[in-house]
């Protein structure tokens, strides 16, 4: 692990009660991330992913590009493997490969990009689009963004995944909208993933999509983990409570993020970030302690009445 990012995860984490000697230079000493298993496969994949939505959409700006190559390369040495992407998000797809063809395609590389547009053959042309910026032969996950045209794009999806070109198909949603009409695919679609909206100021999902995703064996995406940082706004100047230490957090975004993640029913959640530094913060909270389910009622109640 290169020293600095080993420096950037060992701050998050040591004041946090992981024993030191753990933290070593040495990658094989180190402590592996928390992984969930996929329901449909039984592969794992670490807990803590990557968002894209305006962080990775920086055109072709050079000094801008590079910056993003840190951050990529920060988060696979801290343990990242899923990057979720979509064509909605200008030119993050084509920043992301640039990325991956700098610092080598990484075996820990979970590849998550969406299909968004009304029209089934424009579909078709903007998944092909999406292979090639990538660069991968195979998408690991592409899922329906927003659900826009979502029966003609599950049927093209299907397809795909029984020709072997992409491994994983889903749908998505965001802002906390649309859960009845994700219920009903959730309950009448053979899908492996589903995206939506969780964090401890918008908890509607644990009422139903979080069960039924459960019931149905189905993989959880969590987006705006930060509630769009909404909650950073709210509570970024504030200290930490001091129990925050029992599941090792020493930070704002490990408090979000290890509420979300420790939830049994998600798989994993993407916070998105142009800063190296910020990406030390939010792939600590993969390591260490999670909360139980006593602790996250205590979270839930210290946010509300805060």
């Amino acid at each position: 692990m290169r020293r600095r990012n080993f420096c950037i995860l060992l701050s998050a984490l040591a004041p946090a009660g992981i024993p030191f000697n753990t933290l070593t230079a040495g990658r094989s000493l180190f402590p592996k991330i928390i992984t969930r298993n996929i329901p449909g496969s039984g592969q794992p994949i670490p807990v803590i992913g990557m968002g894209s939505w305006i962080t990775f959409n920086v055109g072709n700006d050079q000094s801008l590009r590079n910056e993003r190559v840190k951050v990529l390369k920060a988060f696979f040495e801290l343990g990242g493997g899923l990057i979720d992407s979509s064509p909605m998000y200008g030119s993050s797809e084509e920043v992301i490969g640039y990325c991956l063809k700098h610092i080598g395609m990484s075996k820990a590389l979970f590849s998550a990009t969406k299909v968004w547009t009304p029209s089934r053959w424009h579909g078709v042309k903007q998944m092909e689009t999406s292979v090639s910026l990538w660069g991968e032969e195979t998408l690991d996950l592409i899922q329906v963004h927003n659900l826009l045209s979502w029966e003609s794009h599950l049927e093209t999806l299907s397809y795909w995944k029984s020709k072997g070109r992409v491994r994983y198909i889903g749908v998505t949603t965001s802002h906390g909208s649309r859960h009845d009409l994700l219920a009903r695919i959730l309950s009448s679609q053979s899908i492996d993933f589903v995206q939506f909206t969780y964090n401890l100021l918008d908890r509607k999902a644990e009422e139903t999509l979080l069960p039924l995703a459960a019931e149905k064996k189905v993989a959880v995406i969590i987006n705006r983990p930060f509630q769009g940082g909404r909650l950073f706004d709210k509570f970024g100047d504030k200290s930490l409570p001091n129990w925050a230490a029992e599941f090792n957090c020493v930070n704002w975004a490990q408090f979000f993020l290890k509420f979300i993640i420790s939830h049994p029913s998600v798989t994993c959640a993407i916070p998105a970030t142009s800063r190296v530094d910020h990406m030390g913060q939010n792939m600590g909270a993969g390591y260490g302690r999670l909360p139980d389910n006593g602790m996250r009622r205590r979270m839930v109640e210290y946010i509300e009445n805060f």
